[in-house]
């Protein structure tokens, strides 16, 4: 069965079509810079590269060019769009009303418009992918997966924020949590590494990358996340600040004159990473700079890791009983600093690298703690594509779609 991932963001689209239940990735790319005139294109399927620029002004008209490839006589991975038999999309939000995958109705199409004063950046994009696949797709059976969905299970008492309970039932403002797809995509491959049933596990993930967050599963399901009402809250990121004190907010507005535009700005945009170091929001350059000495990116790293190691023994204290931690994402899977780091001083807890694996550990899946840690440490990396495409799969069978 072919099953196509898509993945719209504000101004791109990643795509891979799969074909299942194999789990082999036929063909994939993406469409950068929607809304330009120098839009790019990048499409690959079994070694053939497809590269082009080109004015792409909307989501509908990259989902166009996508079907265009997909069916190409030399380059096409299918021979009509009705080989494709389902359509996984990944959803950012959706709020409490989805606790899982669902196939895209137009109640759920409502929901995410509903949805999207509180993924102002993303749901838009979401639903706009979705319009366009049911045009060019029309036969697939179109399956919405929310980032959002995995944290469902969090209890109140760890979503509730400590404002008047008015604010969350007028408005719904509450811990939600983010990367759900992929924090519950290396918990299940924890899962069957072990041998164990997935809610037989106990776990503390840590997706690590541009945006970062660490959850803490119980029995296989969410119980803690760090992000909360926005994917502000919680770690050092690349541009964000993560956690703050409110009231440096009122005080940049209040004293400082700043537009809350501007604070909002600074605070997604302009600090995190980038804004300790002033190199970069990639890690690599800051490695690469502190390395050379530079102070600034040297503690860039070291704050980063000093808030990695605060949540994952805060959700030490959450658990109890502890069986494993997961590094995933781009910085949690390349750099054996940041894990090395953000384990420090954990012996007592019965946390202990073994620094030769890790430091040899590069976006492969491997264990790399010592034989001495009672708490298994991995670096599993994250495959969020797949996990949408198993979920779509398993809705398009039910179906009987085949």
């Amino acid at each position: 069965m072919n099953i196509l991932v898509i993945n719209c963001g504000s101004s791109s689209i990643k795509f891979k079509l799969f074909e299942m239940p194999d789990n082999v990735v036929v063909a994939s790319g993406i469409v950068e810079k929607i809304g330009n005139k120098d839009a790019i294109v990048k499409y690959s399927k079994n070694g053939i590269n497809h590269n082009e620029v080109r004015e792409i002004y909307n989501h509908s008209q990259g989902l166009e060019i996508i079907s265009t490839l997909l069916v190409d006589r030399v380059k096409g991975a299918v021979k009509n769009l009705n080989e494709i038999q389902g359509v996984g999309h990944r959803v950012v939000h959706g709020g409490e009303e989805f606790t899982g995958s669902m196939i895209i109705d137009e109640k759920v199409k409502e929901k995410i418009k509903e949805f999207i004063p509180l993924a102002p950046l993303h749901n838009p994009a979401n639903l706009e992918g979705i319009l366009a696949a049911e045009k060019y797709f029309p036969e697939s059976v179109q399956v919405a997966c929310f980032d959002t969905a995995f944290h469902t299970t969090i209890p109140v008492v760890a979503y509730l924020y400590a404002i008047p309970y008015s604010m969350y039932e007028k408005y719904k403002i509450r811990r939600y949590g983010f990367h759900g797809t992929s924090h519950r995509y290396v918990a299940r491959r924890f899962a069957q590494i072990m041998g164990r049933h997935k809610y037989d596990v106990n776990l503390i993930t840590c997706h690590l990358g541009n945006g970062c967050s660490i959850t803490a599963v119980k029995n296989g399901k969410s119980i803690e996340t760090s992000m909360g009402f926005t994917p502000l809250e919680g770690l050092v990121m690349g541009t964000r600040s993560g956690d703050i004190d409110p009231g440096v907010i009122f005080y940049l507005v209040e004293n400082l004159g700043m537009k809350p535009s501007e604070v909002n700005k600074i605070l997604n945009k302009e600090s995190g990473l980038i804004g300790i170091s002033g190199v970069s929001n990639d890690f690599r350059n800051i490695v690469e700079s502190a390395s050379k000495g530079n102070k600034m990116a040297q503690l860039a790293i070291e704050i980063f890791c000093y808030r990695v190691k605060k949540y994952i023994g805060s959700y030490l204290a959450v658990l109890g009983r502890v069986d494993g931690i997961i590094f995933t994402a781009g910085i949690g899977e390349n750099q054996p600093i940041v894990r090395e780091k953000s384990l420090e001083g954990l012996e007592e807890f019965g946390i202990i690298v073994d620094k030769g694996k890790n430091q040899n550990c590069l976006a492969t899946e491997q264990e790399i703690s010592s034989s001495e840690s009672k708490i298994k440490i991995f670096v599993i990396p994250t495959n969020e594509e797949l996990a949408i495409a198993s979920d779509t799969y398993e809705f398009t069978k039910s179906k009987g779609k085949f």
